[in-house]
């Protein structure tokens, strides 16, 4: 783990330009450029081969035998799929459910109208996308988060047709637990597909699998580069890189708890990031410490380990602001603030996807029950790009009705604009309706 101290304005500038580096500003971006011929080929052949691309690469990516008429799993068998999953569990997946659907419940524009002095009316209409495609990841672990905070989403916007798409990666079908949560969640159809070759089914549709208007969920790089490839056929929500925490300490925080987060992030796979910005140089020592000592617990020691060497750093900030200023820097996926004053440092932020507030607020909250979406953007993105809502799912149509005197008054003024953008039909337009 890389460690920096920062004691003057020198140091500062060095951590600065690491952070702002090409190189430094997205991890996955080298990742992703090495991927893109071999996934261009694999959206190539489903959008002009169908099911015939579809089932070749499922056979030879998810070693699954799979005829056409298979891909789509059947509603007798996520009920068995649900019966199969621990009551317990389900129990805590509906609870998760309810509160991902009231969070996201909340922040819902409304359609509005405007009627001006002269009876015109100006407005915006919001409606629903038709359709939406959700992948969910398979592979070396399955997530029934992940179909939560995809479904319930597009649910709560009113999207009238929700496709998922996971690899069928347990026994050649999908795991019980995926498809609990899809029993609890409420998608409308799932097919047994994954990787690029599902991106492209959703982008253009098959014999077999339908197209739809957006893509969320994350994915493999194989999929995040598909998403790019086919964004111009549909939306997607984000080219997602690999996963990232932030945490912003002082001589409160508790090493223990640090390291926790690190090791929580770390776990994902071994490019995801882990970064420790703190104000107290015994973190230096304390943190991997306890990191070390937590790790004989846990099962992906060797993810954490190689994680945290390559990609895990200690960086030691002369104050808070300075803390908070690095952080905006690095816009990260999720940032965790441990300091006395949590919230004061949070005046500070002005760019964090998810950001958790003192010692009993772990970003795992947030990613499987809090309400927020777990759908974020990583490689500094949080700069610009914000999580997945239900906001996503809709889209909105600026509505105008002109009155007769609206149209005398404001004619002139139309045509003039026109002219001066030498759009000559543009001005005749209006012209016609202009009374004599």
């Amino acid at each position: 783990m890389k460690v920096t101290q920062i004691q003057n304005d020198a140091d500062y500038a060095l951590v600065e330009e690491s952070i702002c580096s090409p190189q430094g500003s997205s991890r996955a971006e080298k990742n992703f450029a090495d991927k893109a011929e071999a996934t261009k080929i694999i959206v190539d052949a489903v959008r002009k081969r169908g099911d015939a691309a579809l089932k070749e690469f499922t056979d030879k990516f998810d070693n699954a035998d799979l005829t056409p008429e298979q891909f789509e799993v059947t509603p007798d068998e996520i009920d068995a799929a649900f019966n199969e999953v621990d009551p317990a569990l389900i129990e805590s997946l509906r609870k998760a459910r309810a509160n991902i659907e009231s969070y996201h419940s909340k922040n819902l524009r409304q359609s509005w109208e405007e009627t001006l002095e002269d009876g015109s009316t100006i407005g915006q209409r919001i409606t629903p996308i038709e359709s939406a495609g959700v992948y969910v990841p398979g592979g070396k672990a399955f997530y029934p988060s992940s179909v939560l905070m995809n479904i319930v989403p597009a649910k709560v916007a009113g999207v009238q047709e929700i496709v998922m798409v996971s690899p069928p990666s347990y026994n050649g079908t999908i795991h019980p637990v995926v498809l609990a949560a899809v029993k609890i969640a409420g998608a409308d159809r799932v097919f047994r597909i994954g990787g690029a070759q599902a991106i492209a089914a959703l982008a253009y549709g098959t014999e077999t699998v339908p197209q739809v208007l957006k893509i969320t969920g994350p994915g493999n790089t194989f999929v995040t580069v598909a998403k790019g490839l086919v964004r111009s056929i549909c939306d997607i929500d984000t080219e997602a890189g690999p996963s990232e925490v932030t945490v912003i300490a002082d001589a409160t925080a508790d090493p223990r708890l640090i390291a926790g987060e690190m090791m929580a992030q770390a776990e994902h796979d071994e490019e995801a990031s882990s970064i420790l910005i703190t104000t107290d140089a015994t973190h230096i020592a304390s943190v991997p410490k306890a990191i070390q000592k937590e790790l004989e617990a846990l099962s992906r020691v060797d993810i954490i380990q190689t994680s945290l060497d390559n990609n895990g750093r200690i960086i030691v900030a002369r104050d808070l602001e300075e803390a908070a200023a690095l952080s905006n820097l690095i816009g990260p996926e999720h940032l965790a603030i441990y300091t006395e004053k949590p919230r004061a440092v949070l005046e500070n932020i002005t760019a964090a996807a998810s950001i958790m507030l003192g010692n009993n607020t772990t970003v795992v909250w947030g990613d499987y029950i809090a309400g927020p979406n777990h759908i974020l953007p990583t490689g500094r993105r949080a700069r610009f790009a914000s999580p997945l809502t239900a906001e996503d799912f809709r889209k909105v149509s600026s509505v105008i009705e002109f009155t007769d005197e609206r149209v005398q008054n404001l004619s002139d003024d139309v045509i003039r604009i026109a002219a001066a953008e030498q759009l000559t039909a543009h001005a005749r337009a209006v012209q016609m309706r202009q009374k004599k």
